[in-house]
């Protein structure tokens, strides 16, 4: 078991933390609607960048795309924690498609939705086609969208099924899909399990579990971009379920693990500590 922080330690950093989840409702409450569309990407990835560096989440990238904010792009991710939208916009800034639950969180949901987050009524079939809609038009648009297609968070050690709804707005916009894996680890190269959110865990305790650590790393993966265009939505969610399980080395649900995949190289910068067994490189502090 990792060496917990103490508890003066862990009240300092809930209070920046909430300090600065504040800061980010008036960002994006008072000055998003005055920014054009590129002031508001680069001050979305410098407001997630702080955020970590104040939860002392060290971000590894494998595979970084070459736009901050590449155009007529869905990104498809694993779901671990309320930290992936952050961690995610660190790298690549993008919109996301989330549960309608969400815009009830206290202060993140205000960011969110002021944020330009899309929410969807999953209860809903008529929610669905609505939500499906707005993101074809978005990404004809533009726009770079994200969701994650389990629908739900995991504990990182498993993958739940795939959902294919959501990629059948990619295809209609001929959008490229860009499947990305995520988890997050300790200095040993161990998986952590203090960032979950899965189960029954508050949003407050699962915050709490992560100040508790030292510090924790957290690993993207980016695969390659696939075009949509003469794609079914069900190979388009197949190929992304497949390349995140293998990035992650883990089995597809009902599966055996698959084989690590080959990645991309990495940016050369700092690296993880020498006992770690996964050493990659972390491009961003």
């Amino acid at each position: 078991m990792s060496t917990q922080t103490a508890i003066p330690v862990r009240l300092w950093r809930m209070l920046r933390l909430i300090s600065h989840l504040l800061w980010g409702v008036v960002l994006t409450g008072v000055l998003f609607p005055r920014y054009s569309r590129q002031q508001r990407v680069r001050a979305t990835q410098q407001w997630s960048a702080s955020l970590l560096r104040i939860a002392q989440i060290r971000l590894h990238v494998v595979g970084r795309p070459d736009q901050l904010y590449p155009p007529n792009t869905l990104l498809v991710a694993n779901h671990v924690s309320w930290l992936d939208i952050f961690a995610m916009n660190a790298v690549v800034v993008s919109r996301f498609v989330a549960k309608a639950e969400i815009r009830e969180w206290p202060v993140i949901g205000h960011m969110v939705k002021n944020g330009g987050t899309l929410f969807i009524e999953r209860e809903k079939r008529r929610d669905t086609a609505r939500v499906t809609k707005v993101i074809s038009q978005s990404l004809t648009d533009g726009d770079c969208l994200a969701f994650f297609p389990e629908g739900t968070t995991a504990d990182g050690l498993s993958l739940k099924p795939f959902k294919s709804s959501m990629f059948q707005p990619a295809i209609e916009a001929g959008a490229d899909v860009l499947p990305v894996a995520l988890r997050y680890l300790d200095a040993d190269g161990k998986v952590n399990l203090a960032a979950s959110y899965a189960g029954e865990i508050s949003l407050l305790q699962c915050t709490w579990n992560i100040v508790s650590q030292p510090e924790i790393y957290a690993e993207l993966i980016f695969g390659l971009p696939v075009n949509c265009r003469g794609k079914s939505r069900r190979e388009l969610c197949q190929h992304a379920e497949m390349t995140i399980a293998t990035a992650l080395s883990l089995p597809l649900p009902g599966k055996k693990p698959v084989a690590p995949v080959d990645l991309p190289a990495l940016v050369q910068s700092d690296p993880l500590p020498t006992n770690s067994r996964n050493p990659v490189h972390s491009d961003l502090r």
